[in-house]
């Protein structure tokens, strides 16, 4: 025998009960509220992101950003606005050990809020007047907390020498030397210096590493490592028996 369900006048909501749950539903639809989708025309979007450089002491760098909805643009250096350089391309003439460091752009639409791009490095290689060997690479230093194993241990900070894939990756063995060395260019005695062979081969000591010879790998990218008072300026790294 079935029961009797008395009616329930319920002028705006409309209540489903199931087995397996409750559907509200709203009844009155002129009262729904609705949010707008929100304009993103009016943020840049960053397309193509400025990439690390390595150059030789003297010559141009160029780093570039694209960008959609985005018709300003302001270059900086380690987080410092660069007078002038407002386009979408910056370029360093006759580029100096002092200019390296790192370089991001700003990208804002109509004065609205910028949006920024990943900061680039810029390495500044010094060959010796004769024979270019050694060679003198300056990056600029990351203040960075951590650890990793014995050596190099615990850090606040460290900087990387590295070059693009388009440009070998790392420095090249030279096939007329018969050691391979880096070492810390700034003079500290305690630093750590770190390698990195392109087949993953790899080796850390204090001040000065010695890769082996033969290598085992094709190309080596580098880094010194700073227990403390990491340097605010770029930092230089000596490398010997490998071609600039």
């Amino acid at each position: 025998m079935n029961k009797h369900i008395p009616h329930i006048k319920i002028p705006n909501i409309i209540a489903l009960t199931a087995v397996t749950g409750l559907l509200v539903i709203a009844g009155n639809i002129a009262h729904a509220q609705t949010t707008d989708a929100l304009d993103q025309s009016e943020f840049p979007t960053i397309m193509a992101q400025p990439v690390d450089q390595c150059v030789p002491l003297g010559s141009n760098a160029t780093f570039t950003v694209q960008a959609i909805n985005g018709d300003s643009y302001q270059w900086q250096s380690s987080g410092v606005d660069i007078e002038g350089q407002t386009n979408s391309t910056l370029t360093l003439e006759n580029v100096g050990v002092s200019d390296a460091g790192f370089y991001s752009c700003n990208v804002s639409q109509s004065g609205g809020d910028p949006v920024p791009t990943r900061a680039a490095s810029l390495d500044v290689v010094t060959p010796a007047a004769v024979g270019g060997d050694p060679i003198v690479v300056s990056g600029g230093p990351v203040v960075s907390n951590g650890t990793q194993g014995t050596c190099p241990g615990k850090y606040a900070g460290y900087v990387n020498y590295t070059k693009t894939v388009s440009q070998g990756w790392g420095w090249t063995p030279s096939t007329n030397t018969t050691i391979f060395t880096a070492a810390d260019g700034g003079g500290r005695t305690d630093t750590s210096v770190v390698y990195v062979g392109r087949n993953l081969d790899s080796g850390c000591n204090k001040t000065s590493v010695t890769i082996p010879n033969p290598p085992y790998s094709p190309s080596y990218r580098f880094s010194i490592y700073f227990p403390k008072n990491v340097p605010t300026t770029n930092y230089p790294i000596i490398l010997t028996g490998f071609n600039p």
